[in-house]
């Protein structure tokens, strides 16, 4: 295993981070694994040298944290070899108030976090999506309030426009608060919008890179035209992302280099990932020992030039997907 710096903090991360949402309670999130069926999965990324563990408390609406938190500690010896990072922001229910980033809320979710995780304090606390009703301000003082009550070491962010992280960070750097060190977006083969201002931004101002999908939701894995698995036939997300442009060319492009090489056209387009300099650790999940072996692979995966044009040729640009915008609030 590989090890990068996360962001400004100094702490090594593996270059592969084990996302958690695929892990909980199934009568919560039907396709969720049990405590008993993560564990193999769990055991052989830690085994094969995986240190950085995202999760969010509206996974399994908190039984991806529970879970979480009872395999890393059994899995490891020291609350300080594993690096642990959860979420805030997305509804947790239908109530009002359960869900955003008000001071309150932010407040009431990382102690259930915790509470739900068994730790004292995680290592990366993130915003989940913006909360467009707080100001910039009152944001950045609530996180730095959780960084100096210790609760989290560091905070962290995910999909938004660039120029929206740009304001909150000034924000924050105006007030002498706690930055973001982390920027988790959607980033990938088939998405390559995030080149164009938001890694270039976070370049500048050394922030850490961890993309979400960076399989695309399964595009990726698999032939186009392949049938559908447990966790995408019901996916919603996959035909709101990718469902309204043709995606075939780029996955022809990964189809026809893992060919090549002999090897699945995961391993392929992950290692397409870990060559962007850019680009920390990519968050990648699993539901099979296969996903766990093929993600681990592709860390020592060297593509050449002529393989990374190829897979980058065929790619054309696309309306912003996985972020959100402000036109809802003016269209309200």
């Amino acid at each position: 295993m590989d090890y990068k710096r996360l962001g400004p903090t100094g702490i090594p991360v593996s270059r592969l981070c084990l996302g958690m949402m695929s892990f909980g309670d199934p009568a919560r999130q039907a396709w969720a694994l049990r405590e008993d069926e993560a564990e193999p999965l769990v055991r052989a990324a830690v085994e094969a040298g995986v240190n950085f563990f995202d999760t969010a408390n509206v996974y399994s609406r908190g039984g991806s944290e529970v879970v979480t938190g009872r395999l890393l500690a059994k899995l490891f010896a020291r609350r300080s070899d594993y690096v642990l990072a959860t979420k805030v922001g997305l509804p947790m229910s239908e109530r009002p108030g359960d869900g955003g980033l008000s001071r309150k809320h932010v407040f009431d979710s990382i102690d259930a976090s915790l509470k739900r995780l068994g730790t004292d304090q995680v290592d990366l606390f993130q915003i989940h999506r913006l909360d467009h009703s707080v100001p910039a301000e009152e944001l950045m003082e609530t996180l730095n309030d959780v960084v100096r009550s210790g609760r989290a070491r560091h905070i962290g962010a995910s999909s938004m426009a660039a120029w929206e992280f740009a304001k909150l960070q000034h924000a924050a750097e105006r007030r002498g608060f706690a930055k973001f060190v982390s920027m988790q977006n959607h980033y990938n083969l088939a998405y390559r919008e995030e080149e164009r201002e938001m890694l270039p931004l976070c370049a500048d101002q050394g922030v850490a890179v961890i993309p979400w999908s960076p399989l695309a939701r399964g595009l990726l894995a698999r032939p186009s035209g392949s049938g559908s698995t447990a966790r995408t036939a019901g996916d919603f997300g996959l035909e709101l992302r990718y469902g309204k442009v043709d995606m075939r060319p780029v996955v022809d492009a990964v189809t026809a280099v893992a060919a090549a090489r002999g090897v699945p056209q995961a391993q392929v387009a992950l290692a397409w990932m870990l060559h962007q300099p850019r680009v920390t650790a990519p968050i990648v999940g699993a539901t099979r020992l296969g996903h766990i072996e093929d993600a681990v692979a592709a860390v020592g995966l060297k593509l050449s030039g002529e393989e990374i044009d190829a897979l980058e040729a065929p790619y054309r640009p696309l309306p912003p997907i996985g972020v959100e915008t402000r036109s809802a609030d003016r269209e309200a």
